[in-house]
């Protein structure tokens, strides 16, 4: 898929395991390096020198229990929290997001399972949100609507959605997994560097769990990096390059899919007992 953008006319108590060789595909240069993140919240410490990368064309599994970190940082990759301590450099380049605006103008890219689409927009009205194209007719301004339709309908043939009757159909028409499939694909249209996705196959069925999947593995194939965040480990291990597994707010284990099998992912994950001081900002 080609980026397009739509501008106006006008303008811990276990051991560490880490495998040091895993943590940069050989080849491929980064494109987020998180170093030595830390968060507080109060005397709480959420996550405690994070180390974590994040190439193009991988997609980094990232994975704990409840209570271990994800979520806040996802936070701050996102720019919804800033670090106490610690750095961040996108493409190289030391960078310091302060709101979910600054990251997004990088390039990052968030899609939540319950937040993908708005469900009372139409299907080509969410997939230019934000990004409307426009043309100047005098004074005023308006819509490239069957511009916007063409090429919403060109990106979503692709994916042999299911439920698309229409463009100007509502995206509460969709399955879940139809939505998260659209959100993705739309990221990807617009130039996304780095994909970060939530849980996005909760409470989806087998077979919209396997097109997610797929449309997941092709956004890597575009070049972008792809952080998958999920508790259901049969669904991260199949797609992921690399895993990352945070125990406690700090990195526990990162190693190549091909290094553990799913088995022994399953009992690392299992062996870890959530802090109840973590739980409390997970």
């Amino acid at each position: 898929m080609t980026p397009m953008a739509g501008p106006l006319e006008d303008g811990s108590s276990h051991d560490t395991i880490t495998d040091t060789s895993a943590q940069q595909p050989v080849g491929s240069a980064p494109i987020v390096e998180l170093v030595g993140i830390c968060k507080y919240y109060g005397n709480n410490a959420a996550l405690q020198s994070v180390d974590m990368t994040v190439s193009g064309g991988e997609v980094v599994g990232l994975v704990g229990d409840n209570g271990s970190g994800k979520s806040t940082l996802v936070k701050i990759m996102a720019g919804y929290h800033q670090p106490n301590s610690g750095s961040i450099r996108f493409r190289g380049e030391a960078v310091s997001f302060k709101s979910p605006a600054d990251a997004r103008a990088r390039g990052i890219e968030v899609v939540y399972q319950d937040l993908a689409l708005i469900e009372d927009l139409c299907l080509w009205r969410n997939f230019f949100l934000k990004r409307e194209m426009w043309r100047r007719i005098g004074p005023m301004r308006v819509l490239r609507k069957g511009q916007m339709m063409e090429v919403c309908r060109e990106q979503l043939d692709g994916l042999g959605l299911l439920h698309i009757r229409s463009l100007d159909q509502a995206a509460s028409s969709l399955s879940g997994g139809e939505k998260q499939s659209v959100a993705i694909t739309r990221a990807v249209h617009f130039g996304a560097s780095l994909l970060i996705l939530d849980e996005p196959t909760a409470a989806l069925s087998v077979r919209e769990t396997e097109n997610v999947l797929k449309v997941i593995a092709n956004a890597a194939k575009e070049g972008l990096g792809v952080v998958y965040i999920d508790h259901r480990l049969d669904h991260v291990y199949p797609v992921a390059d690399r895993i990352v597994l945070l125990e406690h707010g700090r990195v526990a284990a990162s190693f190549t899919t091909g290094e553990k099998s799913l088995q022994e992912l399953r009992e690392l994950v299992a062996r870890v007992r959530p802090d109840p001081q973590v739980m409390r900002h997970r």
